[in-house]
């Protein structure tokens, strides 16, 4: 995870050179430092260079979309934080980009205090606060399963020891689960707890993201013994026994 300092540095990747200048102007105003990129290869290029701390990403831009630059991203830098921009009322890309790993999405037009409060809060919950080395103790883990989530340091590991990769939003569901064992959660209390935003009744945001968690936790994602769905409710963390 790219470390977030005082000074978080944000890529903006827009092909409308207006707004990427606006947001560039109001992110620098308000303490960030920013990188801009017309589409997904200068955004390449701009990773390569420095990786930054979060990333605004268009879906639809000419070329290489937004989607696949995020793709790409997620899977070369784990931890860099995405926040995909959309047209409104176009649910499916919303799904698509949560399931490719984006950690969360503004509609467009937006407002650009809404932008900024949610880059912030990716942001925060991506931060990790590291003890001190003389006083580094085993961090507390919590078990999905066979897998061991570290809650101090917001990872996930599998039974051979190995981290597996996870998104800062899917870290905060597998936290939210436990700290509630045995206690099922509706999508109302998971879409406030655990991604800071409302949603409405076509949102599949929640259900895509457990399915992601069932692939890396359950030894039957088809039959999950652990992330269990509660019908007509929500869903349920069973420890294991």
């Amino acid at each position: 995870m790219p470390e977030t300092t005082a000074s978080p540095t944000v890529l903006l990747v827009d092909d409308e050179p207006e707004l990427r200048a606006l947001l560039a102007e109001y992110f620098g105003r308000n303490g960030f430092q920013v990188v801009q990129a017309e589409d997904a290869a200068a955004a390449r290029a701009c990773v390569a260079e420095r990786l930054p701390d979060v990333a605004v990403l268009d879906i639809n831009m000419p070329g290489e979309t937004g989607l696949s630059l995020a793709r790409a991203l997620r899977e070369a830098h784990p931890r860099l934080a995405l926040v995909m921009l959309t047209t409104a009322g176009e649910a499916i890309d919303r799904i698509v980009g949560l399931e490719m790993g984006a950690d969360d999405y503004v509609a467009k037009p937006f407002e650009l205090r809404e932008l900024l409060a949610r880059v912030r809060a990716v942001l925060r919950r991506l931060q990790v606060t590291a003890a001190p080395a003389a006083m580094a103790v085993d961090p507390e883990r919590v078990g999905f399963g066979a897998c061991q989530l570290d809650l101090a340091r917001r990872k996930l590991f599998g039974t051979d020891g190995a981290e597996i990769d996870i998104t800062a939003a899917e870290f905060d569901l597998l936290a939210l689960f436990a700290r509630h064992p045995n206690r099922p959660l509706n999508r109302d209390q998971i879409m406030e707890q655990a991604h800071n935003r409302g949603w409405d009744v076509f949102d599949r945001s929640i259900d895509l993201r457990v399915m992601r968690l069932r692939r890396k936790v359950e030894r039957n994602p088809d039959k999950p013994e652990v992330i269990k769905t509660v019908r007509n409710v929500g869903y349920v963390y069973v420890p294991a026994s």
